[in-house]
């Protein structure tokens, strides 16, 4: 039996480190924290919260996920949306979902990401 998610990885391209910096740390608001030693060598960057871990890793055919994506559920969806706009996200409205105000957003190398706040 699953009893919960310990973390989410999403695939960058290499060199990518920095832009996923900006867009997870500064612009989502999840502080980076260092990868383990023997996991540092392969690139990739990682961003953790409390229960939210982000984990970004290298791969070198890289294709973004533009289905698939993991859904953030976020407390202050508006804030959200400015502060991405204003950093040159384009943040877009889907169909409504009852209970939720959601917006999507790519990240910096195109991965589809959803944010939701509970109505």
């Amino acid at each position: 039996m699953i009893s919960g998610i310990d973390h989410v990885q999403l695939a960058m391209p290499a060199g990518g480190e920095a832009k996923a910096r900006d867009f997870y740390a500064r612009s989502l608001g999840v502080p980076e924290v260092p990868k383990p030693a023997q996991l540092g060598a392969r690139g990739g960057c990682w961003f953790e919260n409390g229960s939210v871990k982000i984990h970004r890793g290298v791969e070198y055919d890289f294709s973004p996920a533009r289905k698939a994506h993991p859904a953030f559920v976020v407390d202050d969806l508006a804030f959200l949306v400015r502060t991405l706009s204003n950093a040159g996200f384009l943040v877009k409205e889907d169909k409504p979902l009852e209970g939720y105000e959601r917006r999507y957003v790519d990240d910096p190398f195109g991965n589809r990401i959803e944010l939701m706040q509970p109505k």
